[in-house]
């Protein structure tokens, strides 16, 4: 269909006779047959943007100086056109605006690199594949690599928070409870009953056993805040305080859980625990706060590029130990050991979602929270336990589990 709206003002006198006469003719029906049949209406609409479906045919608009000449059509689309004696076709044209496709393309991109965190799973996957196959290819990324690396992407996680956000999470002391608990309560036990599958039931050496509740004492992984903010980011800082507060216990409640399931005592490291939080998580955090709050203009600019670095960084640090241990790993004690610390880690994921979904099962973010406890729970700091054990373990199979810890839980 087509629609032309003509002002009447505009017409001139000497022409108004015969675009009367012309009125009649035209509102003349055509024939059956015809492509075509125009009506006229008065109209005291603007025409700006008008769809065949705002204008209702054999309707009684209130007079004005307005007219709309109704041209309808079984195969043409509704158009509108103002008085103007040039007519413009709403179909835009791109060639006249050279510069909008390249706009959009980059927006594209933007979208693109803020959209990478989706891609951790298959970058994940990437990097363990790489390990098994060609373990030179990430043997380089050391030990002394990760707390520079998880170091990252707790900036990255400050920059796309606020203060508020971890004032609000502070006020939420149930929610940090309940994952103090799963963390240093739920976890170890099953530890120990991992423990005792490993030795009793796979017949391995009692080292292994201890590697497993090694892992399952030590704190929280800072990873595990990564992963819900890539999940849930609204509950990122809740899972950074929770971490941050299992860590900093962790100085004493770790020994003291080995001292009462093993029996092994630990020396206490205070200096060097209180040092490690704050150079992996407090100022990497503050920082990106910092910045956030008095340099927006920074943050905007470097906001679409942290996504696909922080994937890459947590590939990294899964496939590294991975690729550092491959040899051990391959073995038959290593299939075992890597099918224990798989079942225990699943394990506690499940823990702490039941768990979080029975305390605050009527919460209206109950589903959130579930998956911030299941992380917060089922992911440890195994490159802590693998360090404790090399330190202060003499068998060296203590490190197995630790080590295969550390990529599996992904």
């Amino acid at each position: 269909m087509f629609v032309e709206i003509k002002n009447m003002n505009s017409i001139s006198s000497s022409s108004s006779s015969s675009y009367s006469s012309s009125t009649k003719v035209m509102n003349k029906p055509l024939s059956q047959s015809s492509l075509f049949s125009l009506r006229y209406y008065n109209c005291n609409c603007n025409c700006n943007n008008i769809s065949s479906s705002s204008i209702p045919f054999h309707s009684n608009f209130p007079p004005n100086n307005i007219r709309l000449a109704v041209v309808s059509s079984s195969r043409l689309p509704l158009k509108c056109a103002s008085s103007s004696t040039n007519f413009s076709d709403p179909t835009p044209n791109h060639s006249s605006h050279p510069t909008k496709p390249v706009k959009q393309s980059f927006l594209s991109i933007l979208d693109i690199l803020k959209n990478s965190n989706s891609l951790l799973p298959p970058a994940i996957v990437s990097s363990t594949l790489l390990a098994l196959i060609f373990p030179p290819s990430l043997t380089w990324f050391t030990t002394r690599y990760f707390a520079p690396a998880l170091g990252f992407l707790m900036f990255a996680v400050g920059v796309n928070s606020s203060e508020k956000d971890f004032i609000e999470a502070f006020n939420r002391p149930a929610e940090i409870a309940t994952g103090y608990f799963g963390q240093f309560v739920v976890k170890p036990l099953l530890g120990y009953l991992f423990y005792i599958i490993a030795v009793t039931v796979f017949g391995l050496p009692t080292g292994i056993g201890a590697g497993m509740v090694l892992v399952a004492c030590v704190s929280g992984a800072q990873l595990s805040n990564y992963a819900t903010f890539l999940t849930d980011p609204e509950m990122a800082p809740l899972s950074i305080v929770m971490t941050s507060l299992s860590t900093a216990s962790a100085v004493f409640v770790t020994p003291l859980l080995l001292l009462l399931l093993i029996g092994k005592r630990l020396p206490i490291d205070v200096k060097g625990m209180v040092f490690s939080i704050t150079q992996i998580v407090v100022v990497p955090i503050a920082v990106g706060l910092l910045l956030n709050r008095f340099f927006p203009p920074i943050c905007n600019a470097i906001r679409p590029f942290l996504p696909p670095l922080s994937v890459l960084t947590a590939a990294i640090c899964a496939g590294a130990p991975l690729a550092l241990n491959v040899e051990c790993i391959k073995s038959p004690l290593g299939i075992s050991i890597l099918l224990l610390v798989v079942a225990f880690h699943l394990s506690a994921f499940i823990a702490g979602y039941m768990l979080s979904g029975s305390v605050f099962r009527d919460s209206p973010d109950v589903k959130p929270l579930q998956r911030t406890i299941s992380f917060e729970t089922g992911m440890q700091s195994s490159l802590l336990a693998l360090a404790l054990a090399n330190k202060f373990f003499e068998d060296p199979v203590v490190g197995m589990p630790p080590a295969i810890s550390v990529n599996s839980q992904f």
